[in-house]
């Protein structure tokens, strides 16, 4: 779900030029799901190897990461944890509605109902814990940092961001923000243009959005940011508060000096000072240590085969990967590596 203060907050388009060598820890279980609801068969259901095990994710990860190698990013991914209590109930909500949307999928299919299949499809997507293990071994396999955090990676990633461990945090969701990241990135993909449930399409170029200036420009503190997320409604308290939304709540939170003002005034099924906490106290691995190789070509080409992948696509992929390792060994291998 992640907050939603979309238009509240100042966004700046940035280039692949600009991002080039900087470190960027990316929000895994994000991307995952991304490639899930739109590497899928006509039927809705995801492309699967002989022996049908799920491969939508190893195509994703296989084409969009060394694309973006290649404009020489420094990638690390950010794995999920075991979720805060508080979220919970928010993870229940979601499978009840995955298992109603699966209902109607298989209504959908015998009815022959294309935009139904593609809508159902999507809204009924689970990363299992098997996809979660292969991506982190393909990801390592092409000599990339993988990191396990404790809990909500995008609390893990902003840890990074903020200790300058790393540069950006790229996320579809403004959490990080809630988390203390100074600066993340949003739509970093190669692709110019997104698929709208209209089906229309509108394009999309990587974001850049600074937690300073977003809070200059609200002309309000990080607690206060946090408050207003809780008003809006986060995945610790999804609901919010019936009938405010971005601007009144960022009027609330400026009108009132203490967060005890505002809460006092609405009746909640949620203790904000819990779901403050949470994003205060979110648990973190302080001791983490980035280290970037060169690709396991021999690793890369038995995943990817064993999922009963081209031969020909896995080789040209090797080459590509190859020649990018030679060109950074060449021309910058104290920073790269």
């Amino acid at each position: 779900m992640g907050v939603q203060l979309t238009d509240l907050v100042p966004k700046h388009e940035i280039t692949f030029e600009e991002l080039k060598n900087k470190k960027i820890a990316v929000d895994a279980s994000q991307m995952l799901y991304q490639f899930l609801s739109s590497i899928r068969q006509p039927d809705g259901s995801p492309l699967c190897d002989n022996q049908g095990r799920t491969t939508s994710h190893l195509l994703g990860l296989s084409t969009r990461i060394p694309n973006l190698m290649a404009k020489e990013l420094k990638l690390c991914f950010v794995f999920d944890g075991t979720p805060p209590k508080l979220k919970q109930q928010e993870i229940a909500n979601r499978q009840e509605r995955k298992q109603i949307s699966r209902d109607k999928l298989a209504i959908a299919r015998e009815e022959d109902d294309e935009e139904a299949i593609s809508r159902y499809s999507k809204q009924s997507i689970s990363v299992y814990k098997e996809l979660i293990e292969e991506s982190k071994e393909f990801i390592s396999a092409l000599g990339l940092p993988v990191i396990q955090s404790p809990s909500e990676a995008e609390a893990q990633a902003s840890y990074l961001a903020e200790k300058k461990i790393v540069d950006y945090v790229a996320s579809s969701d403004y959490d990080s923000l809630l988390y203390g990241c100074p600066g993340m990135i949003r739509n970093l993909t190669l692709a110019s243009r997104r698929k709208l449930p209209s089906g229309q399409y509108v394009s999309i170029t990587p974001e850049l959005i600074s937690l300073s200036e977003t809070l200059n420009s609200l002309g309000i503190t990080k607690e206060q940011l946090i408050y207003l997320a809780i008003l809006v409604g986060t995945d610790f308290n999804p609901s919010g508060i019936k009938g405010i939304g971005p601007k009144t709540a960022l009027k609330l939170v400026k009108e009132n000096k203490k967060p005890e003002d505002i809460f006092s005034k609405y009746e909640t099924d949620f203790d904000w000072k819990q779901v403050y906490n949470v994003f205060k106290k979110m648990p973190i691995e302080k001791k983490v240590s980035l280290v970037w190789k060169h690709p396991n070509q021999d690793k890369i080409r038995k995943i990817l085969l064993d999922h009963d992948f081209n031969e020909a696509r896995v080789e040209k992929l090797l080459e590509s990967l190859e020649k990018e390792t030679k060109k950074k060994s060449q021309s910058n291998l104290d920073t790269w590596f």
